[in-house]
């Protein structure tokens, strides 16, 4: 069925959100006020034509647009686009009970996402299709850094030595890291292996064990050069590390002399901070503290780090651990529910939040406000350009 339509708003996944029968009907690519044509299967809709388009479209910057599913907002002009993204972290507050306005947007594209992962399919390589899952072929991604312009070519050659699979990459200071995960048992490391020369990488893992390196992957964080486990986790741009970073620092006030760092990673966090305090770090992942550690012990002229594996989702410092003036927390999509509760019954003077969900990010700040705390410097990192996530920065003081 198709059907013309106005779009009202946008969703918080991007989509023009039309009223069709007193039922929301959802389609990507358009923009609100614009007058379209569309198919209608559900609560889903299709863009067949915009018969009357908006101000605020503008034409896509990338020729895949629209077919690719990586990005979700180049036909929208910069004005709108940083308004539709601070909304995605105002909203949820309010939706909590908390008014708050965002007081910085940071574009934080830098020169591009270091990492990202594509998909090796018979149909290509690339990210998924919209709303498919199907791989939309790839030439290039003018998202990503220079140093990834030849993913897709070896998520191609990935294809050609094992079949089906997804390709992570990490643009590192010593070359790529590449890591392959397929699901076929007969995947062999001997036909992935000729790669590392092939592409001169730095390091090839297959499933998670390492096939080749050529020398360690590397990540300046501050003044610590950080060896990549295999799989780390690590902010998309470097300009993004950096804007969390220098948040968290400016944080710190000269009362401030005991530190920790929740949910810390390779510490990007922790190692900056050390130039100025001792840190006690604490994260679930195993191998980003062994990197961590590694990292300070090679470091000259810092303060001392304790960097300490703790699921802290099962089991979170307790307010009676929590003996310090200054905490970071830098928890995954899921929040830090647990965790924050313990916060929130706390002494800790000042909690630095950075999140990646803003749902779980509005949850999790209700719980310190209602523990005493006071919300401010509440700040949009936009390292996603072109898509529908943002990173969150906020102070929690007492």
């Amino acid at each position: 069925m198709t059907s013309t339509a106005t779009i009202l708003n946008l969703g918080h996944k991007g989509e023009g959100v039309v009223e069709l029968d007193g039922h929301k009907v959802f389609v990507p690519l358009t923009l609100p006020g614009e007058t379209v044509e569309i198919a209608v299967d559900g609560d889903r809709g299709t863009l067949m034509g915009v018969i009357k388009p908006a101000e605020s479209r503008i034409e896509p910057f990338c020729p895949h647009f629209g077919a690719c599913g990586g990005c979700q907002l180049q036909h929208m002009d910069r004005p709108s686009y940083e308004a539709f993204k601070i909304g995605l972290v105002e909203t949820p507050l309010r939706f909590a009970g908390i008014e708050a306005s965002v007081t910085r947007f940071i574009d934080a594209a830098g020169d591009g996402r270091r990492r990202a992962s594509l998909h090796a399919r018979r149909e290509g390589a690339g990210y998924m299709r919209l709303r498919s899952h199907e791989v939309h072929d790839l030439d290039a991604c003018p998202i990503l850094v220079p140093g990834l312009a030849r993913a897709p070519d070896i998520t191609r050659a990935v294809f050609q030595a094992v079949g089906e699979a997804d390709v992570s990459f990490v643009a590192s200071l010593s070359g790529l890291d590449v890591a392959i995960r397929t699901e076929k048992k007969q995947a062999r490391v001997e036909r992935v292996a000729p790669l590392v020369a092939r592409f001169k990488l730095a390091r090839l893992a297959l499933n998670g064990e390492m096939v080749l390196q050529a020398q360690p992957p590397i990540i300046e964080m501050g003044r610590a050069r950080v060896e990549l486990p295999i799989g780390g986790f690590l902010q998309a741009t470097a300009a993004a590390e950096n804007a969390l970073a220098e948040y968290v620092l400016g944080a710190l006030d000269r009362k401030t002399k005991t530190v920790a760092d929740l949910f810390c990673g390779l510490g990007p966090f922790a190692l900056r901070l050390a130039e100025q305090r001792p840190v006690a770090a604490f994260d679930a992942d195993k191998p980003g503290i062994a990197a961590l550690d590694h990292a300070r012990r090679f470091t000259k002229g810092l303060r001392e780090i304790t960097a300490k594996a703790r699921d802290l989702f099962r089991d979170p410092l307790t307010q009676f651990e929590l003996n310090y003036d200054f905490v970071v927390l830098d928890p995954p999509r899921a929040g830090a529910e647990a965790q924050v509760r313990e916060l929130a019954k706390s002494k800790v003077r000042t909690v630095v939040m950075i999140a990646c969900d803003p749902r779980t990010f509005a949850r999790d700040a209700a719980i310190l406000i209602g523990g005493g705390y006071t919300m401010s410097d509440l700040v949009a990192v936009d390292q996603f350009t072109q898509s529908t996530h943002i990173e969150i920065a906020a102070t929690f003081r007492r």
